[in-house]
């Protein structure tokens, strides 16, 4: 499979069944839509609902012929190394080389409370390596290292798959990690546009120091987007969304620090009794009321974003690429949403930038 996938905008992807959903058949209608509208890649987060992230790919695969289909993110823990190279063989051959392999970190409560080890940089260099020679079709025998020990770990002879690996996360260390052995990068909603800067930065020090080619990790800014939406729909997009983050302890205490936000904010925000009578994540289970008064407690500049009508959300996503970004990831919109805000972002598209690009979201 060499063929070269490319549509009229390669350097912007959707988010897939943003956030917290019950319903994911919606995702079909989504990806058909943003095919249409030239849309590059959709990528799609993982949750333990109904966000299986492998059924969710295979019905975008069915449905489409031309986007790139990605994990942003599944785990490297969660599964056998075996199983997540096949999943990651099937997907792209029922997607004729459309499938793109995001992993992320995950917290270190969730793997504690589910008895399972946390993927640190060794485990996490290893597991790439091994992907990428099972998708070669190459065997591995008696593995002992990082991951663990395995006897024999393979696909099989006749594979042969190019598939891209792509980093999901923003904290700096793990972003310079990502920028010596990925091919690409989803950075974090929510990054104002300096520590956006800064985490490109760190990626292209990671490409440094290994020898790679300066700009061969493509950085994608995931960027939230809210095109003149009513107070309540802009609670479930940002407010939901940002104070989810915000209560995840390590997660949303790194959010703080790479924003340069104020520590003793967040403190407040957790401790609150609008955040503590929630009972869940809020975006899962928050009601409007709740939301409300949760957005009391988060200042305006702790929102970076693209919010307004669609000449305001336009410029905040060219906003990204001068800030460093090589694509953007629209989040909390879906595209019949953010429709409006394409037709006038190619208005002000700064085409030479993206001259030669495919729909591949990574090197």
């Amino acid at each position: 499979m060499n063929e070269i996938y490319t549509s009229r905008f390669p350097e912007l992807g959707f988010y897939g069944l943003p956030g917290h959903t019950r319903t994911p058949r919606d995702i079909i209608s989504q990806v058909i839509d943003a095919e249409e509208m030239g849309i590059g890649n959709v990528m799609i987060s993982e949750r333990a609902d109904y966000k299986e992230i492998a059924a969710i790919c295979g019905a975008c695969a069915a449905v489409t012929k031309s986007i790139y289909i990605g994990t942003s993110g599944t785990n490297l823990n969660t599964r056998h190394p075996v199983i997540t190279a096949s999943m990651g063989s099937t997907l792209n051959r029922l997607s004729e080389g459309r499938f793109a392999l995001g992993l992320a970190k995950g917290s270190p409560l969730r793997w504690k409370s589910w008895g399972l080890p946390h993927p640190t940089y060794e485990r996490e260099a290893d597991f790439i390596e091994i992907m990428r020679k099972l998708w070669s079709g190459q065997s591995i025998a008696d593995y002992v290292g990082p991951l663990g020990e395995f006897h024999n770990m393979s696909l099989a002879p006749y594979i042969d798959e190019d598939i891209p690996l792509l980093y999901v996360g923003f904290g700096p260390k793990s972003l310079e990690h990502a920028g010596r052995i990925y091919d690409g990068a989803h950075l974090h909603t929510f990054m104002s546009d300096e520590a956006l800067s800064n985490a490109v930065g760190q990626i292209r020090a990671g490409e440094t120091a290994a020898g790679r080619q300066p700009g061969s990790v493509k950085a994608w800014s995931v960027f939230a987007t809210a095109h003149n939406v009513s107070d309540e729909v802009y609670l479930k997009y940002i407010i939901a969304r940002l104070g989810t983050y915000l209560q995840i302890p390590g997660y949303g205490d790194m959010l703080v620090e790479i924003n340069g936000w104020n520590p003793e904010i967040l403190k407040q925000f957790r401790s609150s009794q609008a955040v503590k009578s929630v009972g869940g994540l809020i975006d899962s289970v928050a009601t409007i009321q709740q939301l409300a008064e949760i957005e009391k407690l988060i200042p305006e500049h702790w929102r970076p974003a693209a919010v307004g009508d669609a000449k305001q959300c336009a410029k905040r996503w060219l906003d990204q690429f001068e800030a460093g970004a090589d694509g953007i990831i629209i989040h909390a919109s879906t595209p019949q949403e953010f429709e409006p805000v394409l037709a006038e972002y190619e208005k002000i598209r700064p085409a030479h930038l993206f001259e030669g690009r495919t729909n591949r979201p990574g090197a």
